[in-house]
C-alpha cells in the first residue's frame, strides 16, 4: 500500500469494499447500507489489517453529508406535508419527544449526563430518509395514503434535525453545564445572533437565491452543455454549503438543504437530481464507510445489554408510539403498522447528529458507538418488520384461498394490470419519449407508457392511452404491461443497461414482439441486440443521414 497517496488509497478501498459487501447485502436482500457501513468497520481501527485515513474519510464524508442534504432538499415538497399536515406533524412531533425520552432515560441509567442523553435521544428518533424511501418504492406505497403520510411524517423529523444541527453548536456549553454556569443575558445573545445570522441566509436564500439560481440553471441548460450543466448543479450544492459556512456560520447539511429546497422549484430539477445522482451515491456509499469506520463492533459483545437497550427502543419504542398516534387519528391498523414498520430504524441523520454531539463535547464515544450499532442491526431487522406484518395482516382475512392474496396486499400496493391489447408499450418519458408519445396517439394506436417520473405522466391519461409509474427494470412493471399481446415494443430509455433487461423479458415473454430501442454507440447496439433487440436506432446515425439527405443536390444548388 503505498504510504504517501492516502487520499488515493482511501477512496479506492473505501469504494471497492463498499461495492463488495453492498452487493453481497443486495444478494440477501438487505439494505446496501448495511454493506456499506461494514466495509468501514473493515478498513477502521477497530479490525485488523489495513486502515484507512480517518481525517481523509472525514472529509469525504463531509462532501456526501453535502451532497445527501442537496437530494433532501431536492425532494422536499411542501405540498406533500401539507396533504397530511394534520397527523405527520404532530406525529412525528410526539414520536420525537418519545424516541428522545426513552433515549435519555437510557443515558441517565448509564451516568451519562443530561446533554449527553438528549443528543442520543434525538439520534435515535429519526429514521433514515434512504431506508425508508426504498421499502416503501419496493412495495409501491409511495404515492397511497399511508405512504404520503411516511413521507410527510419524515419531512417534518428532517426539518427538526436541521433546527437541531444549527443549535447544537449555540447551547452547547449551556447544556454542558447543566444551565448553571451562565446567565439569561450570556445565553439569549448568543442564541439571538446564530438564528440572526440564520435568519439573514434564509431570507437572502428565498429572495435572492430563488431568483439566480433558477436563472443560472436556465441560462446552463440552454446552452445544451450536459457536462456544463452537472458541474453548475455541483458548483451551486457545495458552494452556496462552503459559503453558508464560511459567511453565516451554518453548517454544510442546511446549506446544501436550502441549496436544493431552492432549485426543486425549478422545472430542471427532475433533470438535477438526475445529473447529479451517480456523484451523490458515490460520496453517499463513503460518508457511510466513514461512518462505519468509527464502530467497535466489539461494543456488541463488550456492551451487550446497552446495545440491546438501544435496539429496543429504535425498534419497539419508536414503533409502539408510532402505532397509537395513526390509531388515535382514527386510521386503519394496517396503515399504522406499515408507517410503523417504515419507521423503526435510524441512518443517516443520527450518524451526523452522533458525530456532531462528540465534536462538540456533548456526547461520550460510547454514545455514539451504541448509536451506530443500533443503526446497522436496526437496518438489518427492518426487512424482518415487513416480513412479520405481511404475516400478521394476512392471518385477519379469512379462507384459505385467499391468504397468499392477503399477503401481498398488506403492505404492498398491487400494480394495476393494462387494459390494453394490441398496443405500443413505450419504455421512457423522457426527451426521446415525449417526441414518440404524441405521434403513436395521432396514428390512433393505443398506448401503453412507463416511466419512474409520476409528475411527467400527468395529462397522457385517455381513452386508448395509460400510464404506468414504475422502473423498467421491474419485472412485475413490465408484466403489468400485458407484453405477450402488445403489438410493440418501444425502449426509450437511455440507459443500454436497463434498456437490455427490458429488452431481454420482452423476448422472452413474447418471443414475436418487435422491440425497438435506442443506443448512444456501437457497443450499447451490439448489447441491446444480443438482449433480444429487432431493431436498434442509434441518434449519431440517425442524425448523420438527415445531415446527408439534406445536401443540396447539383440541379438544387441555388443560383448565384
Amino acid at each position: 500500500m503505498h504510504q504517501d497517496t492516502p487520499l488515493i488509497s482511501t477512496l479506492v478501498t473505501g469504494l471497492v469494499l463498499a461495492f463488495i459487501f453492498g452487493a453481497v447485502a443486495q444478494r440477501i436482500r438487505i439494505s446496501p447500507l448495511v454493506g456499506y457501513l461494514l466495509a468501514g468497520i473493515l478498513i477502521g481501527p477497530f479490525t485488523p489489517g489495513y486502515v484507512a485515513d480517518q481525517k481523509i474519510a472525514d472529509q469525504l464524508a463531509e462532501i456526501g453529508i453535502i451532497l445527501l442534504m442537496f437530494g433532501v432538499g431536492l425532494h422536499f415538497s411542501l405540498d406533500d406535508l401539507l396533504k397530511v399536515k394534520a397527523i405527520a406533524i404532530p406525529g412525528a412531533i410526539v414520536q420525537i419527544a418519545v424516541a428522545t425520552g426513552l433515549g435519555m432515560g437510557l443515558a441517565h441509567l448509564m451516568g451519562w449526563p443530561v446533554a449527553a442523553g438528549l443528543v442520543f435521544g434525538l439520534a435515535l428518533s429519526v429514521a433514515s430518509t434512504v431506508v425508508l424511501l426504498r421499502a416503501l418504492q419496493e412495495r409501491r406505497l409511495v404515492e397511497t395514503e399511508r405512504g404520503r403520510i411516511a413521507v410527510g411524517w419524515l419531512i417534518v423529523e428532517d426539518i427538526a434535525m436541521v433546527l437541531a444541527l444549527v443549535l447544537l453548536p449555540v447551547l452547547a456549553d449551556t447544556l454542558k453545564s447543566g444551565g448553571q454556569s451562565l446567565t439569561w443575558e450570556q445565553l439569549l445573545w448568543p442564541l439571538v445572533f446564530t438564528l440572526t445570522k440564520v435568519t439573514t441566509f434564509v431570507v437572502i436564500m428565498l429572495f435572492v437565491g430563488r431568483r439566480v439560481i433558477p436563472w443560472v440553471m436556465h441560462w446552463v441548460a440552454h446552452t445544451g452543455s450536459r457536462e456544463l450543466f452537472r458541474l453548475a448543479v455541483l458548483a451551486i450544492a457545495l458552494g452556496v454549503a462552503f459559503g453558508a459556512a464560511m459567511l453565516f456560520d451554518v453548517s454544510f447539511a442546511l446549506g446544501a438543504f436550502f441549496a436544493g429546497m431552492i432549485l426543486a422549484e425549478s422545472e430542471l430539477s427532475q433533470r438535477a437530481a438526475q445529473e447529479t445522482l451517480p456523484l451523490r451515491d458515490a460520496f453517499a456509499v463513503l460518508f457511510f464507510v466513514s461512518v462505519g469506520m468509527l464502530v467497535d463492533p466489539m461494543i456488541v459483545v463488550r456492551e451487550w445489554l446497552p446495545v440491546l437497550a438501544t435496539l429496543m427502543i429504535i425498534l419497539l419504542g419508536k414503533s409502539i408510539a408510532a402505532y397509537l398516534i395513526v390509531r388515535l387519528f382514527r386510521y386503519p391498523s394496517s396503515t399504522a403498522m406499515t408507517i410503523s414498520a417504515s419507521l423503526a430504524q435510524i441512518g443517516e441523520f443520527s450518524f451526523i447528529l452522533a458525530g456532531l454531539g462528540v465534536t462538540l463535547a456533548l456526547l461520550p464515544p460510547d454514545a455514539r458507538d451504541l448509536i451506530l450499532a443500533g443503526a446497522i442491526l436496526s437496518i438489518l431487522l427492518n426487512p424482518l418488520f415487513f416480513a412479520m406484518l405481511d404475516r400478521y395482516l394476512a392471518r385477519e382475512k379469512p379462507g384459505v384461498k385467499e391468504e397468499d392474496e392477503a399477503r401481498r396486499r398488506a403492505t404492498r400496493e398491487p400494480i394495476p394490470q393494462t387494459r390494453l391489447a394490441d398496443h405500443v408499450v413505450l419504455l421512457g418519458y423522457g426527451r426521446v419519449g415525449q417526441f414518440v408519445a404524441p405521434r403513436v396517439i395521432e396514428a390512433g394506436l393505443p398506448l401503453l407508457v412507463i416511466d419512474t417520473d409520476a409528475e411527467a405522466l400527468k395529462g397522457l391519461n385517455g381513452e386508448r392511452v395509460e400510464t404506468l409509474r414504475g422502473n423498467v427494470m421491474n419485472k412485475d412493471v413490465l408484466a403489468a404491461a400485458n407484453l405477450a399481446h402488445a403489438r410493440c415494443l418501444l425502449v426509450a430509455v437511455p440507459d443500454a443497461f436497463e434498456g437490455g433487461f427490458a429488452a431481454e423479458l420482452g423476448r422472452k415473454t413474447n418471443p414475436a414482439l418487435p422491440i425497438i430501442a435506442r443506443s448512444h454507440s456501437e457497443d450499447e447496439t451490439a448489447h441491446l441486440k444480443k438482449h433480444g433487440a429487432t431493431q436498434v436506432i442509434m441518434a449519431e446515425h440517425e442524425l448523420a443521414k438527415a445531415m446527408i439527405a439534406a445536401i443540396p443536390r447539383d440541379t438544387e444548388a441555388p443560383a448565384p
